[in-house]
């Protein structure tokens, strides 16, 4: 077991390493079995973080991101947190505001992230594969720059559904009504 956490552990060396060295605008920590964001990474790329556009740490055990990642990656403008054990955003997450692209698929969202409405540039959402049943139409309608919500495989409700164009000026992906069951 030491030996594949060392082997991991390693692996995140190599990838945050080669990123400072090439000073490359993104970094790719997807499938390194982590727990939490390494704080040493914030010591190792300090040099970079103004030029780091794109993060990737989907396929993760990560259950939060903190306030602390976002401000340090603050010229984001793509995220990938697929496929972790994610239920809630820190309310910072609003002063990205390069983002374009989120994606929080396969994660444990109950509830929509609301601090994501008030993010001006997001232009993808993607939350396919949660446990969400409530979205706030109201302050998606009014996201300017919101081009596609994927909200495939969640328990939504039915008013999500009643939402047509020109009530919102964006692509809502759902997934197909199931049929009613006859008594």
């Amino acid at each position: 077991m030491h030996k594949r956490m060392g082997e991991a552990v390693a692996r995140v060396a190599r990838k945050v390493n080669d990123t400072v060295e090439n000073k490359t605008d993104s970094l790719d920590l997807a499938n390194c079995k982590l727990m939490t964001f390494p704080v040493g990474i914030y010591k190792a790329m300090r040099s970079v973080t103004e030029g780091i556009h794109r993060i990737s740490l989907a396929n993760n055990e990560l259950k939060s991101i903190t306030s602390r990642f976002v401000t340090t990656f603050s010229q984001l403008t793509e995220l990938n947190l697929a496929g972790n054990y994610l239920r809630l955003l820190p309310k910072e997450i609003t002063s990205l505001l390069h983002l374009r692209a989120i994606d929080l698929s396969h994660n444990r969202f109950r509830h929509f992230p609301e601090p994501l409405a008030t993010v001006p540039a997001l232009e993808t959402i993607d939350l396919e594969e949660n446990e969400i049943a409530e979205v706030p139409t109201d302050k998606l309608a009014s996201m300017a720059s919101l081009r596609s919500l994927n909200l495939r495989a969640n328990p939504v409700g039915p008013e999500v559904r009643l939402l047509v164009r020109p009530l919102i000026p964006f692509d809502l992906l759902l997934s197909p009504e199931e049929p009613i069951p006859k008594a």
